[in-house]
Parts: C-alpha cells; structure tokens; sequence
C-alpha cells in the first residue's frame, strides 16, 4: 500500500467519496498501484465519453441532410439513383434538408468547434488552478446537458436554426473542459517511461469514444434522431457522476506516496513522475500563457496539430455523410450503416495511435515519427478518395490504412508530446504547467478542427475531389511545420551513431527540444 504522506485527518477530506467509500469497506487505504487503474480507468471512461458524444452530429447528419449525392463518381447509369437515395436516407430535417443543408452543417460544427478551442487555452488555464475532478464533472454533465438540447429539437419539432447553433456552442464550451483535465490527471500518476507507447494505448479512448458513439447513434437513428444525441449526453452525464465519485486527482490529493517499494527503490525510468513530486507549496506558482508558449518545441507542435486536426475532424464530422452519399460498387448505404461502416476509421486510428507511440518510444524521436506519418497520410488519402468506391473490401482496406496515418500522429501529439513539452526542463521543475501547455496544443489544433469542417461543408457541394485535395495539402503542411525539429532529431541520431558520450548529449539535447 501507499504511505500516507500526512495525517489521516488532514487527507480524507480531500479524497473522492467512492475512493473514502472503498476504503472504508476494505478498512485499509487503497496503494499506489490501484490508484493508478482507478486513473486509467475513470480517465478512459471520461474522454471516451467526450468523444462519443461529440461523434452522434456527424451520424445524424445524412439524416438531416439527404439531398445531396456525390454526382461526381457517378457514371450515367448511376445518376437515376437519386430517388433510391431519398428513400433510403429518408426527407430530411428543416431547416437542413434545403439546398443549402450542407453549408448549414457545416456552421454548425464551426460553431462548436471554435467555441471549443477557444473554450481550450481557458480550460487549460483555468485546470492549472482549481480541483480538477470537480472541473470535469462539471464540463461533462454540462455537455450532457446541451448535446440531449440538441436532440429535444426532434420531439418538439423545433425548426430554427439558431436554437441548433446555440446548443453546439454551448456544447462546444463545455466539451473543452476535458482534455487538458484528462492529460494532467494523468501526468500526476504515471513515469516517463515508455510514455509514448502506455499514453498510445491510453488515446485509444478517442478512437474507442467515436465508435462507441457512431454505433449508439446509428442504432438510435430508426427511432428518430433525436435519441441519437440524447442517449450519448445522458451517457457523458453519468460518467460524469463516475468521475465526481472516483477519480484521484494526484498523489498528494489522496495522501499516498510513491517512493514505496511497490515501485522499487529506483529512482529512475517508471519512479520518474511527470510532476514534480515536491509538496504542493513548493511547486511554484502556475505558468502563465505567454510563458507556456516560450517552451522550445510547443509552437511548432501546436501549428503542426492544427492541420492534423483539421483532417482528424473532417473525417470526425463528415465521413459518415460522406460514405451514405458516395455509392459503393453502385449502391448507397442507409444512414444506420454509413455509421457503423465509419467506424472503422478509428479502428486504424486505434493501431495508428498505438504504433506512433511505440516507435517514438524505440527510436526517441517525436517528431521524426509524427513528420513520417502526415506525410504517409497523403497517399493513403489519395487511394481512398480514388478507389474506396469500387467495392467494399477496398473500402475497407483504405479506409483503416487511412485512419492509421492520420490519427496516429495527431494521437501522439496530443498524448506523449503534451506531456513532455508540459515538464520541459525550461520549467525547473514547475508542476502547474501540464494543463496550460496541453491546452495551447490542442487548442490550436482545435482551430484547425473548427476550419476543416466548415469548408468541408461548403466546398463538398460542388466537389467531394477538392475536399480530399485540401486534405492532403494540410497533412503535407503539417509535416512542414516539424521540419526543424525532424533535422534536429536526425542530427543527434547521426552523432549519435557515431558512438561517445558526445552523441548521447546530442539525443538528449534534440529529444529536450521536442
């Protein structure tokens, strides 16, 4: 079991009530090592959740919205098969089933999304400062509130579209509570070793949010739309309820002390915390934002995900809608199996997650990794767009070879690469810079995950081509951006091969750089 660092009576109250409730039962204080799964866990559970509920308006949209056939792949024979897609998408949802439905989604997923970064730098500063259990639970019971809004338009036949708009904005806001909160809980309970590769198989929550939620909506769909966004936000509501019970915001929190022999006596690799493990008084006070920014390695990194994210969220938002209005060896999927066709998308950002990590993790190299693949994502991208619609195997082969390019260094930055740059040795040991730094990472990312959507929907009515090609210019921009430290990260490795202690000071000087 864990020590506890100070008296009983002076922790207990800061100790979550499922975590007092668990030791209560047990009469004994709970270790170390299982507060670390509780984390895991509990933090798993959360972002999936997020991210469920983020996914259910890119499934519904093909149900608001069936108008609009991709014309541009369709041979002649094809072109009378746009009654069949009416029938099996159904008529639409006012304000959206106009001619001008598409665009109109797509303000609504700009709407979102640049509330939510901007949402992000506050969130971020604002979790440097305050309880951070209390401050998911109230972002994810507040996006469980206004993602079931949304769907209450369906049963009391709302056809404004302001009332949307202001929901996802709403939503937006709250949503970007999570995870800066999230990668900072984290980084209070894990080591430094193989962080790549444990924070890959921890992102896997995205990928397995999204489809949790495409399933969830989809199946909901033939009910009427609007339980597929009812049944995601009381989802995220409860686990956050979970969250409020359970999660250990760090050590000192819940009075137990790492330096015990469940952990050896090494001072090194996994004993080596994120965060400093200095009393709270004297881990100095919060960065500030401007300062964060000034961390060698977080603008490039930061504009790098914002081209990441773009594509990551056009796919996010749109390939649901994509898929049910592309026919696939001549036929059109209905909504329901669009959705669940979509997942597996994330099945390959899933293992793209996971294969980035472990071999930033083998080769000590970030950006290198991220670099190599934003620029594999291109072709891949390419592929898709000009042979996914020959058959359904093809579909799927592209598709999780898609999904594994272009999640996978967007995984990577937000996970592995957040966490080192939020424990920079600039900071000298600051502890109170982990959800800033991840904040103005993912925020900026953010931005670029609001634009791709947005012009997605209105570049999309006039070519599905010209979207794919905006999509491999930015993953090739992202590559761009990490030029220089993917030259750093090469010349350490050529001196390093060289042998001496010379080329070990070089690594570890372009791995401090990253």
């Amino acid at each position: 079991m864990g020590s506890i660092s100070k008296p009983e009576s002076s922790k207990r109250n800061t100790k979550p009530p499922g975590i007092r409730f668990i030791e209560c039962t047990k009469k004994s204080n709970i270790s170390f090592k299982s507060h670390q799964a509780i984390v895991l866990i509990v933090t798993f559970l959360a972002y999936a959740s997020y991210h469920a509920s983020r996914k259910t308006t890119s499934i519904i949209k093909s149900a608001l919205d069936p108008q609009t056939p991709d014309a541009s792949l369709q041979s002649a024979p094809f072109l009378q098969r746009s009654n069949a897609l009416s029938w099996v998408l159904g008529s639409g949802w006012a304000p959206f089933n106009g001619t001008n439905g598409t665009g109109l989604l797509g303000d609504l997923d700009l709407a979102f999304l640049i509330v939510y970064a901007i949402g992000m730098f506050f969130s971020g500063h604002i979790g440097d400062r305050m309880n951070l259990r209390i401050f998911l639970t109230i972002g994810m019971v507040g996006t469980g509130l206004f993602t079931s809004l949304f769907g209450v338009g369906y049963w009391a036949n709302i056809h404004f579209f302001s009332y949307y708009l202001i929901t996802q904005m709403l939503a937006g806001l709250f949503q970007s509570t999570g995870w800066p909160s999230v990668v900072a809980v984290v980084g209070n309970w894990f080591g430094k070793s193989k962080r790549g590769l444990i924070m890959g198989v921890w992102n896997a929550h995205t990928s397995v949010g999204n489809i949790a939620g495409s399933l969830i909506a989809a199946y909901f769909l033939k009910y009427g739309w609007g339980w597929s966004m009812v049944v995601p936000g009381l989802m995220i509501a409860f686990v956050g309820v979970l969250v409020f019970m359970f999660l250990p915001v760090d050590p000192e929190s819940v009075g137990v002390n790492s330096d015990e022999d469940e952990l050896g006596s090494s001072e090194k690799g996994i004993t080596e915390h994120l965060l400093s493990s200095k009393p709270d008084n004297e881990k100095g006070s919060p960065v500030g934002f401007l300062e964060a920014w000034k961390i060698p390695g977080v603008a490039p990194f930061a504009f790098c995900l914002f081209f990441a994210k773009l594509v990551a969220y056009t796919f996010l938002y749109w390939l649901p809608f994509y898929i049910s209005h592309t026919p696939i060896n001549g036929e059109y999927l209905s909504s329901e199996a669009a959705g669940n066709l979509s997942t597996l998308f994330d099945v390959g950002g899933v293992v793209g997650g996971i294969l980035a990590g472990h071999i930033s993790d083998r080769l000590g190299a970030r950006a290198i990794t991220a670099a190599s693949f934003m620029y594999c994502a291109i072709p891949a991208l390419y592929l898709y767009r000009s042979y996914g619609h020959m058959s359904m195997p093809v579909n799927i082969i592209l598709m999780l070879v898609t999904g594994m390019f272009v999640n996978g260094p967007y995984a990577l930055i937000t996970t592995a690469v957040s966490a080192d740059l939020g424990t920079h040795r600039s900071l000298r040991g600051n502890s109170k810079a982990l959800a800033t730094v991840t904040a103005i990472i993912d925020g900026t990312g953010s931005i670029g995950a609001a634009i791709g959507p947005v012009l997605t929907g209105y570049i999309s009515t006039r070519s599905w081509s010209a979207v794919f090609t905006m999509l491999m210019g930015a993953a090739f921009v992202a590559g761009l951006f990490l030029t220089k430290l993917v030259v750093a990260e090469v010349t350490a490795k050529c001196q390093e091969s060289r042998g001496g202690s010379s080329g070990g000071a070089a690594r570890s000087d372009a791995v401090e750089q990253v």
